[in-house]
């Protein structure tokens, strides 16, 4: 049975491991996670190359991308993308439509950059369109940002989501994807000076604005998202069925990686991130706290009419 953490916890950079075994406080349940899409995987840490974990583990993202174990499909082929962080503020990135398996320049890649940071993502997409502009992880100034999960009726809600964004915010809006509105709305509510507290400001506005339009609220959003500087991980969901999350060590001196799903078999090595919490990766070590868009400050949508509720059918993963 793998391990979850169950409440706030604090991990020492020194104090990553014992004799191979996980954090004392982690408790062992049976994992009863519903399984969605998408697969990623983000580390921060010593330098590591990026084939640690989008190339090389027995169960390396490319390998997720065709062959997933805790997603609701196997395969992940509807394009991918790598976001690292180097010696200037904004992050590099490379996204293409291709299936993470069949691109021989993301292996030759992987295997030549080192990076202290970086995202990697792999997409099953049923909404959005197969595109490059749809692709993870997306990029706004310092700012990447990756997202697996869904909103329930998003043709609803994107227009009133969008007439929240700032002139210059909508102007960065390239794709179709609700994940690529998240992201943009929680720039908008204050990512770069509070990121939890924005991201959870994002979620309950959506929230709000669902129930305004007389729709069933539906949110389920496990994503990663970093200013080069700490990398941040939300698990969370208005129906307590999020997406996965998992985290462990790696690297030489206390790095440590997020993930979809764990890299290996080893269950010793991988705590489950429960449903209801956000992650913090700094340079102190890790934190681990709960998270609720409920405690979200109100922000209200403007005026909208209420819409015929449509069949419970239809959602929209990124």
């Amino acid at each position: 049975m793998r391990k979850v953490l169950t409440h706030f916890y604090h991990v020492p950079l020194e104090h990553r491991r014992d004799d191979g075994r996980r954090i004392a406080s982690y408790q062992k349940i049976r994992n009863r996670s519903d399984r969605r899409m998408c697969r990623w995987a983000a580390y921060r840490g010593e330098p590591l190359y990026l084939e640690e974990l989008v190339t090389s583990p027995a169960h390396s993202l490319i390998e997720q991308s065709h062959c997933a174990t805790r997603a609701k499909t196997a395969t992940n082929g509807d394009g991918f993308g790598i976001a690292w962080y180097g010696d200037r503020p904004e992050p590099g990135r490379y996204r293409d439509i291709l299936p993470a398996w069949s691109d021989c320049n993301l292996r030759s890649i992987a295997r030549q950059i080192r990076s202290r940071l970086f995202l990697a993502h792999v997409r099953a997409a049923t909404g959005g369109g197969t595109r490059r502009d749809n692709c993870h992880p997306f990029v706004h100034g310092r700012w990447a940002f990756m997202h697996n999960g869904q909103i329930g009726h998003f043709e609803h809600l994107r227009r009133p989501m969008e007439n929240m964004l700032a002139d210059d915010l909508y102007a960065a809006r390239t794709g179709t994807t609700d994940s690529e509105l998240l992201f943009l709305l929680a720039l908008q509510f204050g990512l770069e000076r509070d990121p939890l507290g924005a991201v959870a400001e994002a979620l309950g506005f959506v929230e709000r604005l669902a129930e305004q339009l007389g729709l069933k609220v539906l949110v389920r959003f496990t994503a990663a998202f970093s200013n080069g500087q700490d990398l941040f991980a939300v698990r969370y969901a208005s129906d307590r069925k999020a997406p996965t999350l998992f985290a462990a060590p790696m690297g030489p001196q206390g790095g440590y990686c997020l993930v979809s799903e764990p890299l290996n078999d080893d269950d010793n090595a991988w705590a489950e991130i429960p449903d209801g919490s956000a992650v913090i990766v700094g340079e102190n070590g890790v934190d681990v706290r709960l998270f609720s868009a409920a405690d979200a400050p109100l922000r209200e949508p403007a005026s909208v009419a209420p819409v015929a509720r449509p069949a419970d059918k239809g959602v929209q993963l990124a």
